[in-house]
């Protein structure tokens, strides 16, 4: 395939199951557009060039060569990956996408086992609030997939005037969860952190076969999740399940 600078859903189902969502929970879709506008209107004022829209089409080829020029296994770190599972998943030519802070878990290995680590991570997809762990990924300047929708401008407004602070800000590329095409910002499908990782892999040609799931799980609220109320994380984690099963990706 081409490299391909934007991130369409590779089933068409991954955008339709967002409407049942939003209806399940009594979201309004347009807060979610309102998000994505101000996102793409915000990132566009900074004088920053990875960040400007032809260079974000850009960023997307970048993590296209990484990931699927040559064929690996990738691994995407869900919000209850624990430290073994990295220290295994390193034992092989894995590279790594991390969902939102669940890279904090390079924090609790070993200094040199973590910086293998963040050497094999290709991006972070985040809607920006996972703390300490989008911060540092932030902070060595790791391609960021970041999403909008309706009840996190504050988190993304913030995140961006961190990555704006940056030496060498994070490359960005900008996500939505709305029915309508937006310039400058891509809709590859999905929920959750993590299970829209998955559909931007897919998205960017990553095989099934080719794809894990670390610290996926829909009986627990993982560790590096964002703040969040359990139970209500929990409904959402149902979700993301169904997600990857119309993924076909297994966890």
């Amino acid at each position: 395939m081409d490299k391909p600078t934007k991130l369409p859903p590779v089933d068409p189902d991954l955008v339709a199951i967002q409407s049942e969502i939003r209806e399940h929970f009594g979201w309004d879709l347009k807060e979610d557009i309102s998000s994505a506008q101000e996102m793409l209107e915000r990132t566009e004022s900074y004088d920053i060039r990875s960040w400007e829209r032809p260079q974000r089409a850009a960023n997307v080829a970048t993590v296209y060569r990484r990931l699927v020029l040559r064929d690996t296994e990738v691994a995407i770190l869900g919000a209850a990956v624990e430290p073994q599972e990295i220290e295994t998943v390193l034992q092989q030519p894995s590279l790594l996408v991390a969902a939102d802070g669940a890279a904090g878990v390079f924090s609790m290995l070993p200094s040199s086992t973590a910086e293998r680590a963040w050497s094999r991570l290709v991006c972070v997809v985040s809607d920006a609030d996972g703390g300490d762990g989008i911060h540092e990924a932030v902070e060595r300047g790791k391609p960021i997939f970041l999403h909008a929708h309706g009840d996190n401008i504050a988190d993304w407004s913030s995140l961006l005037e961190y990555a704006s602070e940056a030496a060498t800000p994070s490359p960005l590329i900008l996500t939505h969860q709305t029915n309508s095409s937006i310039d400058g910002m891509s809709n590859p499908g999905g929920f959750t952190d993590g299970d829209r990782a998955a559909c931007i892999v897919r998205s960017i040609g990553v095989p099934v076969e080719s794809i894990s799931m670390l610290g996926t799980r829909t009986d627990a609220v993982g560790r590096w999740s964002g703040i969040t109320d359990e139970s209500a994380k929990l409904e959402k984690l149902k979700w993301m399940s169904k997600v990857l099963k119309i993924l076909e990706i297994k966890f």
